[in-house]
């Protein structure tokens, strides 16, 4: 093993110790695993790596500095841009759940016209239904109004016929000719 750590290893080696000390029994055992192949990769053995642990632990790797913190004028604009951002936040979630609300309304009027459209498809196939019914009978109703109108008009041709000669109205002489 070399004398000089790569940080990015030792980075990954923590990560992967973290997690074995994790409460998630998969996770743990996935951890593990991961250790074993990384140690027989690099050819690492059990003791190698407790000599690691114990070299590091009087001394630890530098930590990064600290960032500096933010002046009061940064900070009270980041303040201003976090209020800013978090009305923006509620105006967007208002906006979502009005037209959600908009949405299950236009859901729930199509439905009810649907449901308006198939009672009228319905009924325009009852009716559709009944003249065919009404066509396909035979013409006797016609036929009987028709001779029924005619009895009443011979009826009233004579009866009309009956009141002109009762009248006594003198009939038009008839033009003879005399053949001399």
């Amino acid at each position: 093993m070399s004398d000089k750590l790569d940080p990015k290893e030792l980075k990954i080696l923590a990560d992967i110790l973290a997690l074995v000390l994790e409460d998630h029994p998969g996770q743990s055992a996935n951890a593990l695993d991961a250790i074993r192949n990384r140690a027989r990769r690099n050819g690492t053995t059990g003791g190698a790596l407790k000599n690691l642990f114990t070299a590091l632990a009087p001394n630890p790797p530098p930590r990064p500095p600290p960032r500096p913190r933010a002046s009061r004028a940064a900070s009270s604009a980041a303040a201003e841009d976090m209020q800013a951002a978090r009305a923006r936040i509620l105006q967007l979630t208002e906006s979502v759940n009005r037209l959600d609300l908009d949405l299950r309304s236009a859901r729930a009027r199509n439905e009810e016209l649907r449901s308006q459209l198939y009672l009228t498809q319905q009924a325009r196939a009852e009716t559709q239904a009944a003249l065919s019914v009404m066509r396909a009978r035979p013409a006797r109703g016609r036929r009987s109004t028709v001779a029924l109108a005619l009895a009443v008009g011979a009826l009233a041709g004579a009866i009309g016929m009956g009141m002109v000669r009762a009248m006594d109205v003198p009939a038009l002489p008839l033009r003879t000719t005399a053949l001399n």
